[in-house]
């Protein structure tokens, strides 16, 4: 099958949206389809103003068509709600071209924290941009609920793989820090509530990996904690490996990619009872979520390396990829 995915985050952005779809795409090509992106890289951009990491596209509009037509794909997947993934929508729904969407970040908080906007506007905005949607693709059944709530329909589970040959316990080495070591992996910005994990008073070395518009910040009012910035591959397999506790202190997200990254590692998962982690630890035979983050590390303590990696075993990428294009045929795009 020819598969055309529109994202409008896309390297060199880290983060779970980029990480999935890039594996995504190389798991689909193993299995023999064609994979094309639509991606910023191929546009002019510009900076957003509050997160100038993420660049947008604006010279896209008169292209999009083009390269629909010219690719010819199967089906098409609209993984973002920014302004490729909306020329995308607006071009399949004008020429009655069948698509489906993603919901992959929590726009609404997210814009709230940031902005101060109302939840209740960004969601009306997305139930019209996904409402001439296939199939809404959502990780989580509590994200599908809350999406429900909102108005917005035709929502499937679609769940997030791990990499259990590049995640592991077996690249664990020694940081050279105080143990034990608290691990936290993503974005540095606002929205991540990372000033609840690092006001805690805690033995040991909170180890902070990644960038963003918080770091500069945060890095000077705590002087205690270590940011080393954005890892990647096999170095960031090691951080996970030889670290003793992984905390999620996130609130706005839909999954946490990173969390399932640590328990493959074997790293213990300490976060809030909130959609993302309450869908991850379904199931886990130890409920390490609280709704205190000091009760959550105390509880990720007794959890043996074991019981994670075990965990971590249910989200199979191949099984990922499959789902995902399960979900692909119920819209295929007339030729």
């Amino acid at each position: 099958m020819k598969i055309l995915i529109a994202s409008d985050a896309w390297l060199p952005q880290i983060n779970g949206v980029v990480r999935t779809y890039q594996t995504l795409g190389d798991k689909l090509a193993s299995q023999g389809h064609e994979v094309r992106y639509i991606t910023p890289d191929k546009f002019i951009t510009i900076p957003l103003i509050i997160y100038p990491e993420i660049k947008l596209a604006i010279n896209h509009w008169f292209k999009i068509g083009v390269i629909i037509e010219k690719f010819k794909p199967d089906f098409i997947h609209v993984a973002t709600e920014g302004p490729i993934g909306l020329a995308v929508r607006n071009y399949c729904s004008k020429n009655n071209y069948a698509f489906t969407t993603s919901y992959c970040t929590k726009f609404p908080e997210y814009i709230n924290t940031m902005a101060k906007i109302p939840v209740s506007f960004t969601y009306k905005i997305l139930k019209w941009f996904h409402k001439n949607s296939s199939a809404v693709m959502v990780s989580s059944n509590s994200i599908i609920d809350e999406l429900n709530s909102h108005g917005i329909k035709r929502t499937v589970k679609w769940s997030r793989g791990v990499d259990i040959k590049a995640f592991n316990p077996k690249n664990k080495i020694d940081l050279n820090l105080e143990k034990p070591i608290y691990l936290y992996v993503g974005r540095i910005s606002k929205e991540k509530s990372l000033e609840d994990f690092l006001k805690l008073n805690l033995k040991g070395t909170k180890l902070l990996v990644g960038d963003g518009p918080s770091k500069k910040k945060l890095e000077k009012k705590y002087t205690d904690a270590v940011f080393v910035g954005v890892k990647k591959g096999s170095e960031l397999a090691q951080y996970y490996a030889s670290s003793d506790i992984f905390v999620f202190p996130s609130k706005t997200d839909t999954f946490g990619m990173v969390m399932i990254e640590a328990l493959a590692s074997g790293l213990p998962v300490a976060a809030y009872p909130v959609p993302g982690p309450i869908d991850v630890f379904d199931n886990f035979k130890h409920n390490c979520l609280d709704h205190n983050l000091i009760n959550s590390i105390d509880k990720a303590r007794k959890v043996s390396r074991t019981d994670c990696i075990n965990h971590s075993k249910k989200f199979d990428w191949h099984e990922v990829s499959k789902l995902f294009l399960s979900h692909q045929t119920t819209s295929r795009v007339a030729k």
